[in-house]
Order: C-alpha cells, then sequence, then structure tokens
C-alpha cells in the first residue's frame, strides 16, 4: 500500500517539475523530459524524475511506520 502512495505522490512531483521545466523550452538533460499530446492538451513526462520521486517518497513513507 506504501508503494501506491508513493507512486501518487511521485506522479504529481513529476507532474510539476516536467510541466515548469517543459514550457520552458527545455529538455532537462539528464532527466528526459518529454512532450506528449492528450486530446487537445500537450502534457509533459519525464520518467526518471518519477521513478526517483517514488523511491524517495517510498522511503519517507516506510521511515513514518
Amino acid at each position: 500500500m506504501d508503494l501506491l502512495k508513493a507512486m501518487g505522490f511521485g506522479a504529481l512531483i513529476s507532474g510539476c517539475v516536467a510541466m515548469v521545466i517543459g514550457t520552458q523550452g527545455s529538455s532537462g538533460g539528464q532527466l528526459a523530459i518529454q512532450s506528449m499530446e492528450v486530446a487537445d492538451f500537450k502534457m509533459y513526462w519525464s520518467w526518471p524524475v518519477f521513478l526517483a520521486c517514488t523511491g524517495v517518497f517510498w522511503g519517507l513513507l516506510l521511515l513514518q511506520r
């Protein structure tokens, strides 16, 4: 259950970071921010940021037990 919670937090933070960096026209180098079009919306996403944030939040949730 903690991993699912961490994935939610990781997705939220990843989306925010990717949106801020992606709207500036940068790919973020190692962050590998990609632009995707979903229906009429342009969305930015980064798998490396998602995995890193999920790991950090999972560790924090395990520490809070």
